[in-house]
């Protein structure tokens, strides 16, 4: 599968006209741009995670970076120093803040994905304007399918990062410097719109939430930009960092084309637009292939149940050559989806990751009530679970019929005897989406909790 430890950022401008390709050992992620064959496919084929970057010619490690032209645009690449290992009293520093705020709860954690949001550039005064800054921007990621049908799957955080000053170094220019929590920083890497931050410090903050399953970083400025990291190694757990600007309605697409990559685990569908040709084994990621349509339909394999169906993103899914970062000898889905391009959608087999991606983290079926707990026949038991679900009840193993669909029950009313025995309770939800056809990714989207009826 194309996996990699990258930074994918956001830009109008750049300061140089061509990029510069780095290899890593996580994804060695190569261009078409002047490299050599064999580096081109062990960018396709390599599929380690977690590894440390390889460094520079001066010892320092760097990371991988993708930045967009603009809000519309296709990405290019470069490479950035690595942030430089937390001191013990760097590491002590948000000791003093950190505060977790609960923005959306939808079940309890380890039930839910849940998702980190850390402010920087925001004082103590701001911190109420941070929280609104989330909760504006998780609505934006949240318009766009398939979160908009799984809005139940998440729950969302705020962590307080207090910054001793407001904004962020970069905005206006590259004179501006703010001394911020996280250190966000425009211009990195002498790219304008490359929002990039101290990874090291958000896996701090991040650390103080109950859980974090994705972590986006929000950045007090109006200015348009942001970065992504993605499968980087984090004990805390999260797959992966996007950084935004808060206040630029173009920034949030960043956030929601790297969750493409953090939890549907995609590639990206573009070329750098130069000459160079894919010649490597066939790769893991389920929107590139070395198939034809034909051959896919034939061997049954990626997208090939979707082939000829209408896409949300324009046009019919079938393959289109050009992807993985080849002009030649990958394809892609359709033409042009978030994938591709910042302010599209995902395609259908990119929807269908994305959801298997959420089932990772979440649950179909939840419940305020612990499942194993003993309750009386009184008792109120809710439970969550998505639109596209359905959920039977069951008492010692026979369905409740009259009860299907209902998301709260009482064990009375399931028809629990009063005999003095304890009886079983078992409530059992399948997600039947028509957004995940492969057998395979389904197996996450069924789920039972039971609990313990005594009086």
């Amino acid at each position: 599968m194309l996996r990699r430890t990258s930074i994918c950022a956001s830009t109008r401008t750049s300061a140089r006209a061509t990029p510069r390709i780095s290899l890593r050992t996580s994804l060695r992620t190569a261009a078409a741009v002047g490299l050599a064959a064999v580096a081109l496919t062990a960018a396709a084929t390599s599929t380690a995670q977690g590894a440390t970057p390889p460094p520079d010619p001066q010892g320092q490690p760097t990371q991988q970076v993708e930045y967009f032209t603009g809000p519309d645009g296709h990405p290019q690449h470069t490479t950035i120093p690595a942030s430089k290992p937390l001191s013990r009293s760097a590491k002590a520093a948000p000791a003093s803040d950190g505060q977790v705020t609960p923005i959306v709860q939808n079940g309890p954690v380890g039930t839910k994905l849940d998702v980190v949001f850390i402010g920087d550039g925001y004082t103590a005064a701001q911190q109420a304007t941070f929280h609104a800054d989330v909760r504006a921007k998780w609505a934006k990621m949240t318009a766009v399918e398939p979160y908009a049908s799984y809005t139940g799957l998440f729950n969302v955080w705020a962590v307080d990062a207090v910054s001793r000053q407001s904004g962020v170094s970069g905005d206006p220019d590259r004179n501006a410097v703010r001394d911020t929590a996280l250190g966000s920083a425009f211009f990195c890497d002498d790219i304008e719109r490359l929002l990039c931050v101290d990874t090291g410090k958000v896996e701090s903050y991040a650390a103080k939430a109950p859980a974090a399953d994705l972590v986006v970083v929000l950045a007090n400025s109006t200015k348009y930009g942001g970065a992504g990291y993605n499968d980087i190694s984090s004990k805390v757990g999260y797959d992966g960092i996007a950084t935004a600007s808060a206040h630029n309605a173009d920034a949030v697409q960043i956030a929601i084309h790297e969750t493409g990559h953090s939890l549907g685990k995609l590639a990206d569908e573009y070329d750098y637009g130069q000459s160079g040709t894919y010649s490597g084994p066939e790769p893991g990621s389920a929107n590139i292939t070395t198939y034809t349509v034909d051959q896919m339909t034939t061997r049954k394999q990626k997208w090939y149940r979707w082939m000829g169906q209408k896409s949300p993103d324009g046009g019919t899914v079938g393959a289109y050559e050009g992807g993985g970062y080849y002009q030649f000898g990958l394809n892609r889905p359709t033409e042009n989806s978030i994938m591709r391009t910042l302010g599209r959608e995902f395609n259908l087999p990119g929807r269908e990751a994305m959801i298997a991606g959420f089932y990772r983290h979440a649950s179909v079926l939840s419940s305020p009530v612990a499942a194993g707990r003993t309750l009386s026949r009184g008792d109120r038991i809710p439970v969550t679970l998505p639109a596209s679900a359905q959920v039977k009840w069951y008492v010692d193993g026979r369905e409740a019929k009259a009860w299907r669909g209902k998301t709260t029950v009482v064990p009375r009313s399931l028809g629990v005897p009063s005999d003095g025995r304890t009886h079983t309770v078992t409530a059992k939800a399948v997600d039947g989406t028509d957004a995940v056809r492969d057998p395979a990714l389904r197996k996450p989207l069924s789920a039972s909790l039971s609990w313990q009826v005594t009086r």
